[in-house]
């Protein structure tokens, strides 16, 4: 528009242009000057629009897209991040396709009519029957309605209402034709979350358990509640953690294995822990932990420091702390991770070591750079690590679980512009989207047992370090949503790397993969697939519990058990669910199962080597777990 608008302007004075030149030669007649008069009537408008065209000309796009983004921006903030495009889009392919859909609306109507048959049945009978047979049970993890008082009347109607509603929506946003898989499952999270949100449980006057309390108690779990709440209001406004984690300190009583940082860069303090043993394996270990979290999950307490474990078990432990990016790190990219992060502590481990190779360990995106790394080298035909242990980490995100909820090309545009505003993503943002996915457990049943209940939220260290978060920048954060997330392109081979591909495939060294029962960050068939990704030896664990605390598990924990397999490059594919049939459980810690598979790959014991090494550059700066770890 501003290119045509500009066009008009131009070539409308060109008459009265000549006329200037002629009336400079004399020649100019009554005629012309009039026609000057009107010319010099309109001059200054005229210059006026040419000034604003060519100002609109040249930075238009650029002004546009800003514009755009600043926009997006400031919907973020309400929207808590996601693209009001992307929900409108899903909506719409669902709608549209059920308004065509007669059958699946007679089968939705039969559906409804019957679940208000078997609910007046229901509602008729409750009044005189406490054992009655419900209409439908609640799934085997929806522990909301697990007290006694939701099995008496009315709270029993009110409850199998509930459950009937849910189990109706989520028949209606499934199964409908031609609505795209991403879109139904949109749909079917976001149904979830209004029926989370208007659950009976989370309401004084239809939550049974709720009222027993406040009558046993004379109301003082409310004003416990009360209290819970306005401590809970102030010390997020103060920037504070919760309560529950003020026991536990970094330094004092989580991450204090002992160690010292022996190199740092601008993204990253390397640590180097202390020999447990008399001698140790010669190939050290290098963890590399997720970018999205602060690294002291693996260096909890004593008693469950993963770090710690393998310093007993004989071997030089090496680990990675972030630097925590703020808005002037915006221009960090995924090759800087993989550059000043592995690549740059892999150097300083075999310098300090001596040692050739070292094995590796990844942690959730920790493990998917630890990866691309490894290939990286591969295809140099160079050998650095003698083995991979990837924690939770995937190298296919065809299947990555209910975050790729958040991945569409709307999606990862509109966050796109709400980073390029902050630089960063920040953590409180990544939170809440955590939290969304498991709406039901991490917020309303803790709000009802925190305000309603009046009880406190029970402190442990694996809590304490949930509420220590960090940001990721603009830039990275940006590559790693379109070319792992949304485009896939590690598991297919068009990754790139210093402008060529890399392919997992080229990768030698043996693999041990964990993946965890419950995990909703990284589904564990999706950690399977680098059995189809890889041509090396893969030993596949899949262990009890969720994305942090099936990794965070100890040898005597209690109620742990894990699976295992080993297969070579020759050995038959085998789908995961047959795999999960037919593979026995283990009870115990799959820490002793890493270790045991770990010896095979090591070398005979030899003296401990130093802390740091002066003349290769790399001496002692301080002592662990440093100052990377205190950012906030």
């Amino acid at each position: 528009m501003a290119k045509n608008l500009s066009e008009n302007v131009i070539s409308f004075p060109e008459p009265a242009a000549s006329v200037v030149r002629n009336g400079a030669q004399g020649l100019v007649s009554e005629q012309a000057q009039t026609r000057l008069k009107r010319f010099n009537a309109i001059w200054p408008l005229y210059r006026y629009m040419n000034d604003v065209s060519q100002i609109m000309q040249q930075p238009s796009q650029e002004l546009g897209d800003q514009w755009d983004r600043s926009i997006h921006a400031m919907m973020a903030k309400v929207t808590m991040g996601i693209s009001p495009a992307s929900v409108l889009e899903a909506y719409a392919d669902w709608f549209s396709h059920l308004m065509i859909s007669p059958g699946k609306q007679m089968r939705l109507a039969e559906q409804y009519w019957n679940k208000n048959l078997r609910l007046t049945n229901y509602t008729a009978n409750g009044a005189f029957y406490t054992m009655l047979e419900p209409c439908v049970e609640p799934q085997p993890t929806d522990k909301r309605f697990s007290h006694v008082g939701w099995k008496t009347w009315p709270y029993n109607v009110i409850q199998q209402n509930f459950l009937l509603t849910q189990q109706w929506w989520q028949s209606a946003t499934t199964g409908v034709r031609g609505v795209s898989k991403h879109h139904e499952n949109m749909m079917q999270f976001g149904a979830r979350q209004m029926l989370d949100m208007f659950s009976p449980s989370n309401f004084f006057a239809t939550n049974p358990e709720v009222q027993v309390k406040t009558a046993q108690e004379g109301g003082a779990n409310i004003v416990r509640g009360i209290a819970n709440a306005v401590q809970d209001w102030q010390r997020s406004l103060q920037g504070q953690k919760p309560v529950a984690a003020e026991g536990y300190q970094v330094g004092v009583n989580l991450a204090v294995t002992p160690g010292k940082v022996v190199y740092r860069n601008r993204l990253i303090e390397l640590i180097q822990y202390e020999p447990s043993t008399d001698k140790v394996k010669p190939e050290p270990i290098l963890i590399v932990p997720a970018w999205i979290m602060k690294y002291y999950i693996l260096d909890l307490s004593p008693k469950n420091s993963f770090i710690q474990f393998l310093t007993q078990q004989g071997y030089t432990v090496f680990c990675i702390s972030w630097h925590n990016p703020t808005s002037k790190d915006r221009e960090l990219t995924m090759d800087d991770y993989r550059q000043l992060g592995v690549e740059a502590a892999l150097d300083a481990v075999q310098a300090i070591t001596g040692q050739d190779q070292a094995h590796g360990v990844g942690y959730c995106l920790g493990g998917t750079l630890l990866t691309i790394a490894a290939a990286t080298q591969a295809r140099a035909k160079s050998n650095r690590f003698k083995s991979l242990c990837q924690l939770a980490a995937q190298t296919d995100f065809s299947e990555a679980g209910e975050l790729m909820l958040f991945i569409d090309q709307s999606q990862v545009t509109f966050l796109e512009d709400m980073m390029w505003h902050q630089g960063v993503l920040d953590n409180s943002q990544m939170a809440g989207a955590f939290q969304m996915l498991r709406s039901n457990d991490l917020i309303w049943s803790r709000l009802v047992h925190e305000l309603m209940m009046g009880e406190s939220t029970s402190a442990n260290d694996l809590m304490a370090w949930n509420t220590d978060a960090t940001r990721m920048p603009y830039c990275m954060h940006s590559h790693y949503l379109r070319h792992l997330f949304l485009d896939n392109e590690l598991s297919q081979g068009q990754y790139l790397v210093d402008g060529k591909p890399i392919s997992i495939t080229d990768i030698r060294a043996p693999i041990f993969a964990v993946g965890t029962e419950k995990d909703h960050v990284a589904p564990w068939r999706s950690v399977f697939k680098i059995h189809i990704l890889s041509d090396t030896d893969v030993t596949f664990v899949l262990t009890s519990s969720g994305h942090n605390a099936g990794i965070v598990s100890e040898p005597g924990h209690p109620r742990r058990h894990y699976r295992v397999s080993h297969s070579t490059d020759q050995s038959p594919y085998v789908d995961p669910d047959t795999w999960l049939e037919t593979t026995a459980i283990q009870e115990g810690s799959w820490w002793l199962e890493y270790a045991c598979w770990l010896e095979q790959y090591s070398g005979t014991p030899v003296v401990p080597p130093a802390m740091g090494n002066d003349e290769k550059g790399y001496r002692v700066l301080a002592d662990a777990p440093g100052s990377y770890v205190y950012e906030s």
